[in-house]
Formats: structure tokens, sequence, C-alpha cells
């Protein structure tokens, strides 16, 4: 039984299907947060999820292992929209479609200038400690799904001593499954966990199967339609920054761990392309954005199984799983702190890659500049801080983004007048 599969690969059925399962278990919990928040059928955005993956898959040229699912960047400027008077969601689809046709300006950009002013605006000094901050800055909600960490404010769904529970226990079995884990259980390690971590809480009593009782066998996902108010765009379109730094930092994540340069090959305009593509079809249905996924990068981290086939496979299945009710209740029944358990892990990992990179890149930190770009650059993205511009609020990833560019700029400039000045 093979250990490996590289991007290309394709992997053997009986294989496949599990392999598939395991990456649509850690993307759902996530992906359907964010229709709940923002009032939106959930099989929507499962639905349009699967099909913006297809999509991704097939304009990357089978190169670029990635799903995307729900983004959570948007939720603030969403529920800003709809905070505002005579504005609805629809409003909100059309700040999507915009922002998706900005994307698509971006990559044919990029196709022309080439991806070198990324190394200019975000060296490995920055980027290695971007990466580690997507990881760590996610590390709080790991722990508040697995009741280690409670809020005063909104009292816990789950009994935190059981949430502990459950999600540790999850925890450890994923690791097993990992670390000993022969044949084929050694690559499914997280399908593994959140299996385990579901049986055991359902004799701990946390699993509500209310919502499978209650759900249809066929669904059809519900579509809205979008409208073009200039407004609404205007609020939806700061996120573009937030979401391209995102996006970037997940193409040097998923490179760092299969070993390819994928701003090259297949490039990042043909990414930005694609997810603009998937975004533009999203308003015009009315599902939420979407994003390159952090949790699927995490498995294929753990798993080392990279093959399109197996992403592709999980996207048939979310498409297939909105139109059945009752498995994607089954499966949205999970409760949350199995995927908190597992999440600890696949984010901890996210946060290793970062720090990966630094290694491999082998930056030198007897440089101050080095030096000080990492250390400000974490400093800022796990602190805390907010800034905030319009409806948008950078603050994590973003917030960190800003600052490393801004430092870099400033780097740049300054051993260019330096170099200038001795000449």
């Amino acid at each position: 039984m093979k250990k490996y599969y590289d991007v290309e690969e394709k992997v053997p059925l009986l294989e496949g299907i599990p392999l598939s399962l395991q990456h649509l278990f850690a993307m759902f919990g996530s992906t359907v947060l964010v229709p709940f928040l923002l009032k939106v059928n959930p099989a929507t955005a499962l639905f349009m999820n699967g099909i913006g993956t297809i999509l991704y898959l097939v304009i990357c040229k089978g190169r670029l292992p990635a799903y995307l699912g729900s983004s959570f960047a948007f939720i603030s400027p969403v529920l800003a929209v709809l905070a505002t008077a005579n504005m609805s969601y629809g409003d909100a689809q059309g700040g999507f479609i915009a922002f998706g046709l900005s994307f698509i300006v971006l990559s044919l950009i990029i196709n022309k200038t080439g991806t070198k002013w990324i190394d200019f605006i975000l060296p490995p000094a920055a980027m290695g400690a971007v990466v580690s901050v997507i990881g760590l800055e996610l590390a709080p909600l790991a722990l508040t799904m697995s009741g280690f960490i409670t809020d005063p404010s909104a009292p816990p769904a789950v009994q935190p001593h059981l949430a502990m529970i459950s999600s540790g226990l999850t925890l450890i079995i994923t690791i097993l499954a990992s670390v000993i884990g022969r044949g084929f259980i050694g690559i499914i390690p997280v399908l593994i966990g959140v299996v385990g971590g579901y049986i055991i809480s359902f004799f701990l009593g946390i699993v509500d199967w209310s919502g499978v009782q209650n759900a249809p066998w066929f669904a059809v996902p519900t579509f809205y339609r979008p409208n073009f108010n200039f407004s609404a765009i205007m609020m939806i379109m700061p996120a573009l920054f937030v979401v391209f730094a995102e996006h970037v930092g997940h193409l040097f994540i998923t490179g760092s761990i299969v070993h390819r340069d994928l701003l090259k090959d297949p490039g990042l305009h043909r990414s930005l392309f694609a997810d603009g593509l998937s975004n533009i079809i999203s308003g015009f249905v009315g599902s939420t954005p979407n994003t390159t996924y952090g949790e699927n990068i995490g498995v294929m981290a753990i798993t080392r199984v990279y093959s399109v086939w197996v992403i592709g496979g999980a996207a048939v299945f979310a498409v297939l799983f909105s139109f059945i009710g009752k498995i994607a209740a089954v499966i949205h029944a999970i409760p949350v702190p199995v995927m908190g358990g597992v999440s600890i892990l696949l984010f901890g990992i996210i946060a290793c890659s970062g720090i990966r990179m630094l290694i491999e890149k082998q930056v030198d930190y007897t440089k101050s500049k080095n030096m000080i770009l990492t250390a400000v650059t974490m400093v800022s993205g796990l602190s805390g801080a907010v800034l905030t511009l319009g409806p948008v609020q950078l603050k994590g990833m973003g917030l960190a983004t800003v600052a490393a560019m801004v430092l870099s700029i400033f780097f740049g400039i300054f051993e260019k007048l330096h170099i200038d000045n001795k000449n």
C-alpha cells in the first residue's frame, strides 16, 4: 500500500473514496459555518464549493491541489451590507461578482508582469512568518472548538469537560493513526480521527441527530438573484486585499508541502483566475465567496497524498451531498469538539510549514533586516491588534501581511537609495 501520492498521480478507486471523504470532513464544518452566519442555505455553498473546486483544478491544469471553501474574510463586510437600510444579501452578491472580476484582472496583470515583485514585497523572512501566522492565529479557534478555551459571553453547546474528552481522544486517535498506522490506515488519519471521535461523542451523549431526522432525502440548493449596488460593492471590495494575501500564502504553503514552485507552474495567474471565476459564479447563484482552504492543506501535509484526483473526488462528493439532505445532515451533526481536536493538528501543521519555509529558504538571521521582518510580522499578526479600513477589519494574517509588505518595501527603497548614494 502506497504512503505517498504525487499531484498528478491517480489513486485507486477504493483508496480514493475514503481519501476524498477525509478532505470533505476536514472542510465541512468551516465551509457551512459561513452561510449559517450569513443566513444563506449551506447546501448552496456546498454545491458551489464543489463546482468551484472542479473549475479550479481544471483551469490550473491539474497541477495545483487545492480545495475552495467558504471564505471568512467576507463575514464582516457582508454583515455590514445586511445592516444597511435598503440592502440585502443580493447586494452583497454584486460585491462578490466585482471581487471575482478583480481577481481575474489581477491574474491578467500577473501573467504579464510575472511574480518577481512578490519576492520584493514579501521576501522569505516575511512570507515564512505570514504562513506561520495563518496557522497560529487559528490556534485559539481550535482550542475553543475543543473546549479548552471557554467564552463567558457565549455558553458552549457542549459541557467543557465532555468537549475536552471528545476532542482530546479525537486528537490522540488522529496522531496514532498517522504515526503508527500501517498501510492505508496511515494515509487517512484525519478520517480515522473524525470517525473515532464521532463514535466516542455518541457514547458521551453529545451527538444531536435531530437535524438528520428532519432532513429530507432529496433537497435542491437554494439560488439567489444578485443586485448591483455601487455602495454595497465598495463595502465588499476591501476584502480583496485580505483574500489576495491569504491566496498567495496558501500557495506558498502548498508549494513547500508538494515540493514545487506553484507560483510559476501552473502559475499564480492561473490560480487567481480560477478563484475569481469561481467567485463570479458564486455571486450569480447566491453562494458565499470561495477561497483556498487551510484545513485541506493540513490534510495533505499529514497524509502525503497530494493527488488532485482526491481533491476532485471531495468536490464531487460536495456537489452530490448538497442534494442529499440526510447525508449532509449526518456530516453536519459531527460535534464541534471532534473537529476541534482534528483542527489542533491541522492548524499546527500549517504553522510549522512557515517555519519549514524559513529553514528551506536559508533565511539568515544574523542580518537585522530579516530579524526585524520576521519579528514585526509575527507580533502584528498574533497580538490581537485590529486595523479598521471601512467595513473591513485587518487582523491576524491580514494585518501581518500589511506590516510585512510595508516593512519590505521600506527596506527595499532604503537599500536602493543607499546603493545609489554609494555610487
